[in-house]
């Protein structure tokens, strides 16, 4: 569906995106993740047209953004950080104009009514865009995202500015519409590229960092952290004796008596319940067990850090 090739950004002397390169199926839904700064948003201005790149091409669905513009971009929705919203206008009359300055063809009462419904906003349809919430104003700038149907949707920052409330409806919505679309999400927010994207691209200071499944970024799935009451040696024996385990670290007491281990196991195998009954023969309690991969919060912190330490250098 996205095909990007080293794709670079410069403002003077200042490189903003570096070279980048990635592609997106069909269906995905990929997260743009990265502090203020990174290039998210000039990355997605030129993704949709709005910006040109100084080197690099973008193929959406197989057209070159560079060679055919106007045919590229009517395979996209866009919303931009800021939606592009007329505020004395109703919202149908606003749909109406989009569905006109886009230049749809087809019945357009019947465009305007599929992108209201998909952004649950036909209640409100009649009403003046300045009267609106700002979670409605941004179901709005969706919707003439929607517009069309293009097959892919570029949201910039789409929650920015929305109470708890709105967000978690923002967020519901994205995922009820990645079943159908192809998703580009730009965010700050690690809770919201968790909660929706099936991918996860990191970047900073212009250049991809890490790119891949939320699981195949935070770790591999096959980790698990128990923290056990008992003797230590005791304890780590107990562990050691489980087929198809391995004790990668032991940790210090996290309180009285209580050790923490990280294990490894085979992947896809359940050995909680031989943890249980190897921990149950020795009178130890388990006190807490967790998957022992890194969060993507702690994966984003240490690819940032690492960048900016870096450049600091």
């Amino acid at each position: 569906m996205l095909t990007v090739e080293r794709l670079t950004k410069r403002y003077g002397k200042k490189t903003v995106v570096e070279h980048i390169s990635f592609s997106v199926k069909q269906g995905d839904i990929l997260g743009f993740l990265g502090p203020n700064g990174a290039g998210k948003s000039t990355t997605m201005n030129m993704l949709a047209g709005y910006l040109g790149a100084d080197e690099g091409s973008i193929l959406i669905d197989g057209t070159d953004m560079m060679e055919a513009p106007l045919a590229a971009k009517k395979k996209i929705g866009y919303l931009p950080e800021k939606p592009p919203l007329y505020p004395e206008m109703t919202v149908k009359e606003y749909l109406c104009f989009v569905f006109r300055i886009k230049g749809l063809k087809g019945a357009r009462e019947e465009c305007i009514k599929e992108a209201c419904c998909l952004a649950h906003i036909e209640d409100v349809s009649g009403r003046l865009i300045r009267n609106l919430s700002k979670g409605y104003q941004q179901r709005v700038g969706l919707a003439q995202a929607l517009l069309g149907s293009p097959p892919l949707l570029i949201l910039d920052e789409p929650t920015a500015g929305l109470d708890p409330k709105q967000i978690i409806e923002i967020r519901e919505l994205i995922a009820d519409l990645g079943k159908k679309t192809t998703i580009l999400l730009s965010s700050h927010i690690l809770s919201e590229i968790q909660a929706v994207c099936s991918r996860v691209l990191v970047m900073d200071h212009g250049r991809i960092l890490a790119d891949g499944s939320t699981e195949s970024i935070t770790g591999s799935g096959n980790k698990l952290r128990v923290a056990v009451k008992g003797n230590f040696q005791d304890a780590r024996a107990a562990l050691e004796s489980l087929p198809g385990v391995l004790v990668r670290d032991a940790y210090t007491e996290s309180e009285p008596g209580v050790f923490e281990f990280m294990l490894e196991h085979e992947r896809g195998a359940d050995i909680r319940t031989a943890l249980f009954e190897a921990l149950a023969q020795h009178r130890m309690p388990i006190y807490a067990l967790r998957e022992g991969d890194r969060s993507l919060e702690e994966v984003f912190l240490a690819l940032t850090q690492g960048e900016n330490d870096g450049g600091a250098q």
